[in-house]
């Protein structure tokens, strides 16, 4: 009995363990590989076809020095945090194919985007920009470029040279027009103009011959254009809520338009919130060849 209250006592005088019921703090990836000594190249995801390194969602307002020179990257995601600049370096990166900016707090692009000379994708769109590099036209391997939910007025007239561009969304910005260069844009199968400031379509849209879908609603539009009744590839135009009164007699020469269309990712012709002239919303009702055979009629007589 002695000898045991005896070992027990000298436990007790021995240092205490202090017990911590805290969480454990949760490091980044990145900062998790840098403190065990890994190389950061171990963090990158090879794929079939694309090196891609993703550091979505993760708060952060600069983006680490290590990224730099993990130049094999193809693919890269810093979307959704709250980056305020991109710096120079990204210029290092040239093996670039994709690159993902949304939903950040960028004013402006850095010059040295135009040594990205593999980008085909870049996503900036909800940032907070004010005008685009006029370097980005250097870009001529771009195909798809997402600019929306900025606040943006024109852009360069260098960007006429993006030959291959197939894809542009300018939506919710603050263009008065389409600006001109988009229409030297010989292989655009997308363009988004949506909920800006334009009050008309210039006749030059004619000249975008292989676009597919376009899409203006939420603007000012007075008016639908002849011009735009002759690009005979559109499958999906969408000109709701806007000011448009009259419609073309030559609207039937948009002969891929196979419906009036009602829900936002149906192709046809999207012509609903227009303070359209009577018998012209009673038409719409009735469908796409009522109304294509109304107008030919009206043009005849």
């Amino acid at each position: 009995m002695g000898a045991r209250q005896s070992r027990a006592s000298s436990k007790d005088k021995g240092p205490k363990r202090v017990l911590f019921t805290g969480r454990r703090q949760k490091f980044s990836p990145w900062d998790d590989a840098l403190l065990s000594g890994r190389d950061p190249r171990s963090l990158l995801k090879r794929g079939m076809h694309h090196v891609s390194f993703s550091l979505v969602t993760r708060g952060m307002a600069d983006i680490p020095d290590f990224l730099w020179g993990l130049s094999e990257v193809q693919k890269l995601n810093l979307s959704h945090n709250q980056l305020r600049v991109l710096p120079p370096e990204v210029g290092k990166l040239t093996r670039i194919v994709v690159l993902n900016l949304c939903g950040n707090r960028l004013k402006s692009l850095p010059r040295e985007v135009s040594l990205l000379q593999n980008l085909r994708v870049l996503f900036v769109n909800m940032n907070c920009l004010t005008e685009v590099p006029a370097e980005l036209s250097l870009c001529r391997n771009l195909e798809v470029l997402s600019l929306s939910h900025n606040c943006l007025s024109q852009l360069p007239a260098g960007f006429a040279d993006l030959s291959r561009l197939r894809k542009l969304n300018l939506s919710n910005n603050s263009f008065v027009h389409i600006p001109m260069c988009v229409f030297s844009l010989k292989e655009l199968i997308f363009l988004h103009v949506g909920s800006n400031r334009l009050e008309n379509i210039a006749e030059s849209i004619q000249h975008l011959a292989s676009l597919q879908i376009f899409i203006a609603e939420g603007n000012n539009i007075h008016s639908f254009p002849r011009s735009l009744c002759l690009v005979t590839s559109l499958e999906l135009l969408n000109l709701n809520n806007n000011d448009i009164q009259t419609l073309p007699s030559e609207l039937h020469l948009l002969c891929r338009l196979v419906r009036i269309a009602w829900n936002p990712m149906d192709k046809g012709l999207h012509i609903s919130h227009n303070p359209l002239s009577k018998p012209l919303p009673e038409l719409v009702e009735g469908g796409l060849e009522m109304l294509f055979s109304y107008l030919k009629d009206k043009k005849h007589t």
